[in-house]
């Protein structure tokens, strides 16, 4: 069994569509981030950086239990045990985790401060709203362009787009609200995101924990 520590984010997201869609078995412990929950003693014992998600997985490494923090490395411990969503060939296996650490380094903290300064902001800066608007549409062209030279990130579906996806179908509507013309021209990206949305283990985490 594995112990799921996760709020209703992206990141969070990431963790629950991995978890359903290679048939762990999990218990979902929600970490209300709103609240302050991520900073009770409770939660900070699984995870000191106090961020979700995190799991414990009671049948780890040794057979014994195994803490993973930071949702790319939980993608990643996932997709190893479980055989599943990283391809076998070395190439393409590659390519997975090469689109995987994109998006933990570009979309993720780009579309992430897009949001924080649209949405949750008091001051409304100028000058940051458009740099992280500017670096988001850039990313996402670069989303737009390799999908329309492949059906998913690493050709066939993987740890790549599931940690894509729930940044991707967050955010584009409001950089819609604001570059709608540059949204709409990433036909490869809507194809994309509704392939992705169709699968059912996708649909099932996304309720995770739930509404």
């Amino acid at each position: 069994m594995i112990d799921l520590y996760t709020w209703r984010t992206p990141n969070g997201f990431k963790a629950s569509i991995m978890l359903e869609e290679v048939g762990l078995p999990y218990a979902v412990h929600p970490v209300d981030i709103s609240k302050g929950d991520q900073l009770k003693p409770e939660f900070l014992a699984v995870n000191p950086n106090n961020k979700i998600p995190a799991i414990v997985d009671h049948e780890g490494p040794g057979a014994s239990p195994f803490t993973v923090i930071e949702s790319g490395a939980i993608l990643l411990y996932l997709a190893e045990k479980s055989g599943r969503l990283l391809p076998p060939d070395p190439r393409r296996r590659s390519e997975a985790v090469q689109w995987l650490m994109w998006q933990m380094g570009g979309v993720g903290p780009m579309f992430g401060q897009f949001n924080h300064f649209v949405v949750y902001a008091k001051e409304k800066i100028p000058y940051a709203i458009d740099r992280y608007l500017q670096e988001s549409l850039r990313l996402l062209g670069v989303l737009d362009e390799r999908l329309g030279r492949v059906e998913y990130l690493a050709g066939e579906y993987s740890v790549a787009d599931v940690a894509t996806y729930p940044w991707v179908s967050a955010v584009l509507p409001r950089l819609a609200e604001r570059a709608s013309e540059r949204v709409a021209k990433c036909v490869h990206v809507h194809r994309w995101l509704a392939a992705v949305s169709a699968r059912p283990a996708v649909r099932k985490g996304l309720l995770v924990p739930a509404p």
